[in-house]
């Protein structure tokens, strides 16, 4: 197959979306699909793991103001429908479209490709946490106009198709992520990580993302004067200096990746996600799959993951007062923390990328097939 990827983040840049296109493009390559990526251009980017078959493309950027690691690329239609009039695919897939993406919708109009959408970001839920709500619905009317043009659109979570569909979008179909299980697992579980993070001993509480707004990681705040125990953050991002001083008793590990990243969360006790706009929560099923339970808000894509009373708690969004208490609860009852453990760690079993993208290429299939259909 000749798949075309449009991503709005490539690269070296790390996040949920990047980290599914690696793991797709991982799968196709060992398909031997010839795959086609455009994203932006990046300060320094790194290509070199890719395989042969996969050609990316840089369209010219300008970092995102006040989030410089993010960057949007710039142009017309134009480019980006030369760019895939040259490669001529089966399928183009549109990875958390919004700018580019938009782009790359109407140049597909007029070549006469299939597009498959797959909404993974919450854009204009970040607009009204970054403090301008009057971009909300313009953003909303892009991801609508988005949505509706693609022949088919992919949620990672019940919450993210229902969301969709609350604002007019058709034909959305349920698309999950998967979960690295090799790598994320209780084996990796390190007595010296523990050591290094708290000498004295104690339960760790641990969070791991970007330290952005949208992540709400200043809400773990309540959490900082629970009797032994500590506070790690792993991540980095734009607020780190100020999560910095606000919890000067937490642990900040800064970025890890590969297998750093896997001791790092089996090595943790409990896991913490406070974010309200995340549409699946990629970070979750990696502390499930590591044999961490896990306490998440009671919104978004957590709702899917976490079973509450069994592989861990959720909590009313905004309710700090309850947050503590089901971390409070976890952390102070081994027996019932190892328990959870256990079926959080069974839950994850069975979610791995090469299923996960199997099920991507049936929407490929189901798609062009559709698409061939109304062309006669």
């Amino acid at each position: 197959m000749r798949i075309a990827i449009v991503a709005e983040t490539f690269l070296p840049t790390v996040n949920g979306v990047t980290h599914s296109i690696r793991k797709m493009l991982e799968h196709f390559a060992e398909r031997g699909d010839e795959v086609l990526v455009i994203a932006p251009s990046s300060t320094s980017p790194d290509e070199s793991g890719l395989e042969d078959n996969i050609r990316v493309v840089r369209l010219t950027s300008v970092p995102l103001a006040g989030y410089s690691s993010v960057r949007v690329a710039v142009g017309g239609v134009s480019r980006v429908r030369k760019i895939l009039a040259d490669f001529v695919p089966d399928i183009i897939h549109l990875a958390s479209p919004f700018e580019l993406g938009w782009r790359a919708m109407r140049a597909a109009a007029t070549l006469g490709i299939p597009v498959v959408a797959v909404y993974q970001t919450d854009i204009p839920g970040y607009a009204a946490r970054y403090g301008v709500p009057l971009l909300e619905n313009w953003a909303w009317q892009r991801v609508r106009n988005i949505h509706c043009s693609a022949a088919r659109t992919l949620a990672p979570s019940t919450s993210a198709v229902r969301q969709l569909q609350a604002h007019g979008v058709p034909g959305v179909h349920l698309w999950r992520r998967g979960v690295d299980t090799a790598r994320f697992h209780p084996r990796r579980r390190s007595s010296s990580f523990r050591a290094g993070v708290a000498p004295a001993g104690g339960k760790l509480i641990g969070y791991v993302g970007r330290l952005a707004a949208e992540k709400q990681v200043e809400d773990l705040r309540v959490l900082a004067d629970i009797a032994n125990a500590r506070l790690v953050i792993i991540g980095d991002g734009p607020l780190r200096p100020a999560l910095e001083s606000a919890l000067p008793g937490a642990h900040f590990t800064g970025f890890l990746g590969g297998e750093e990243l896997a001791t790092a969360v089996a090595s943790l006790d409990l896991f913490v996600h406070p974010g309200e706009l995340e549409t699946f929560g990629q970070t979750i099923q990696e502390a499930m799959a590591s044999g961490v339970p896990v306490v998440a808000t009671g919104r978004g894509g957590p709702l899917d993951l976490v079973d509450p009373s069994r592989t861990g708690w959720l909590y009313d969004p905004g309710n700090l007062a309850q947050l503590r208490s089901r971390v409070v609860d976890l952390i102070g009852d081994d027996a019932k923390r190892s328990a959870f453990s256990e079926a959080a760690f069974a839950r994850v079993q069975g979610r791995t990328w090469p299923v996960l993208c199997e099920l991507l290429l049936q929407h490929y299939d189901e798609t062009i097939s559709e698409h061939a259909l109304l062309s006669l």
